[in-house]
C-alpha cells in the first residue's frame, strides 16, 4: 500500500490516533466509544493504518527516572568538512544514551538529545562524542525541567 501524505488522514483516523497515542493498551471498544464507532469498525481502521505504515508498533512509555536515567542534555554537534547524515548516524547509533539525533540547519550540524545516569555519566559520553573523528567541537545544553512532551500524533481539531 502506498505510503500515507499529509491529508490521507481522515477525522476519525486522526482521533483514534490520538487515543491509541493516550494509552496503546485500550481495547478497540473503549477506543470506538470516544470516536463513536463499534470494536470492530475500530480494529479495521487500526489494521489499515498499520498496512499504510502510519502506525508503526505500539510501545510503552517509560520514566527514565525510575530507571535511573536522571540527567538529560541536547549536545550540539559541530562537524569537521562535509559529514553525511548516514555517517553521523552510524556514529551516534552505537551510543545507548542517545535518545534523539536530528541534523539542523544553522552553525550546528547535528543535535543530538542524551540521557545519562548523572553528571558524571554525562560527561563521558560528551567525551565520547567529542572524540569522534568527524566531531570538531561540541555544545551541551542540560535540561533543567522537561516541560512539555507530546506524543507523535495528530493535533486535536481547532
Amino acid at each position: 500500500m502506498p505510503p500515507t501524505r499529509p491529508g490521507d488522514l481522515d477525522p476519525i483516523d486522526e482521533a483514534i490516533l490520538r487515543e491509541l497515542a493516550v494509552d496503546a493498551r485500550a481495547s478497540y471498544a473503549d477506543i470506538g466509544h470516544v470516536v463513536a464507532l463499534s470494536a470492530p469498525a475500530v480494529k479495521r481502521r487500526v489494521d489499515r493504518l498499520r498496512e499504510r505504515g502510519v502506525v508503526r508498533g505500539f510501545t510503552v512509555l517509560l520514566d527514565p527516572a525510575a530507571l535511573g536515567w536522571e540527567t538529560e542534555a541536547f549536545i550540539e554537534l559541530f562537524c569537521q568538512g562535509s559529514t553525511s547524515p548516514a555517517t553521523m548516524r552510524a556514529a551516534v547509533e552505537r551510543y545507548p544514551e542517545v535518545v534523539a539525533a536530528s541534523t539542523v540547519t544553522g552553525d550546528v550540524d547535528l543535535v543530538v538529545q542524551v540521557r545519562a545516569r548523572d553528571m558524571r555519566h554525562l560527561e563521558q559520553v560528551v567525551e565520547r562524542l567529542a572524540a569522534e573523528p568527524f566531531v570538531a567541537r561540541t555544545r551541551s545544553t542540560i535540561v533543567l525541567s522537561a516541560l512539555v512532551r507530546r506524543p507523535d500524533v495528530p493535533p486535536p481539531p481547532a
